[in-house]
This record gives C-alpha cells, structure tokens and sequence, in this order.
C-alpha cells in the first residue's frame, strides 16, 4: 500500500474550479441509478461496487478527484487506489451533499416528462 499520499480533500469551489479549468477529471463513484437521477455535470461514473483501479484514466495533466454521495464511498476509492498503487489521492469533501449545499449546479432526470435537466 502506498503510505506517501493522505486523503486530499477538497471543497466543492475547489471541483467547481477544477472541472471549469479542466484541471481534475472528476470520477463519480456512485451506482448508475444514482448518477442517472442526479449528478455534478462532466463527472463521469465508474460505480465502487465494480471498481477497478486500473481501468481509471491516467492523465498527469488531469488527476482524478473522486465523488459519492457524502464523501465515504470517494474516500474508499482513493484507499483502492493507493492500495493497487494507482496514483488518485483526491476526493470531494462532504460529496454530492456538500457540493448543493454549496449551491453548485447539478444535473437532474425529471421523471415526469424523461429529460434532463440542469439545475442551479
């Protein structure tokens, strides 16, 4: 296991910033309902119940920063990471809760009529 990364945590300005600036790649590590009823825009999903470590994209110009719900499932992706040596260190403090309480945009499924919707 590699011991020389703590957990970074970093707040929803500091995501909302990294995704505008496209200098993080943001992983939602939820299951597939959840991300499909709601979720950050330009996150993409790689659900922890098949979690690879491996299969996440390398780019050292965009490090993955990892989200859930609350910040306990992202916070376990980062420790299956440095476990299988993959070099992800990062997570959204507090996750997608957080991040509306920050009133930051989410992308939404409307039932009632199927779209998607951005909500602000």
């Amino acid at each position: 296991m590699n011991q020389g990364h703590p957990l970074r945590e970093l707040s929803p300005a500091e995501v909302r910033d990294g995704l505008r600036d496209r200098t993080l790649l943001l992983v939602d590590v939820r299951e597939p309902a959840e991300f499909a009823g709601e979720r950050i825009h330009g996150a993409i999903l790689f659900p922890l119940s098949t979690f690879d470590p491996n299969a996440l994209p390398q780019d050292p110009a965009r490090p993955v920063v990892f989200q859930c719900g609350s910040g306990k499932r992202s916070a376990v992706a980062v420790a299956k990471c440095q476990q299988a040596g993959v070099p992800a260190y990062a997570h959204l403090k507090g996750g997608l809760i957080a991040w509306k309480t920050a009133g930051m945009p989410v992308v939404t499924f409307d039932p009632a009529t199927g779209t998607v919707v951005d909500r602000r």
